[in-house]
């Protein structure tokens, strides 16, 4: 596998666009390329990941991990607590997403 992480963020016009997913896609690709982990994490633009109700949302693979990313400091703690530290953050996850994730409560 080329990349450890890939980070999917849906661009859809109808729903996430509107709600800064351009932005956020930006700036999580900004700054892993700035961290210097353009090799080992992509930022990429996903069309309808047909989680509306939700948007803008952020899916992390391999993990499947499915987030609700709106700020540059969202996105931060995703880079480093989940990308690079290799642990998600519970707090911005979609739980109803996230079915078979085991949620500690923290």
């Amino acid at each position: 596998m080329r990349y450890k992480h890939h980070a999917f963020t849906c661009v859809n016009s109808s729903n996430c666009a509107q709600q800064g997913s351009e932005k956020v896609h930006s700036y999580l690709k900004s700054q892993i390329k700035k961290l210097g982990m353009k090799h080992e994490i992509r930022a990429n633009k996903s069309g309808c990941l047909d989680a509306c109700d939700h948007a803008p949302v952020t899916v992390i693979y391999p993990e499947g991990i499915w987030y609700r990313i709106t700020s540059e400091d969202e996105a931060d703690r995703v880079i480093h607590e989940h990308l690079i530290g290799g642990k998600p953050v519970e707090s911005l996850m979609v739980r109803e997403l996230n079915p078979n994730y085991a949620f500690t409560g923290n």
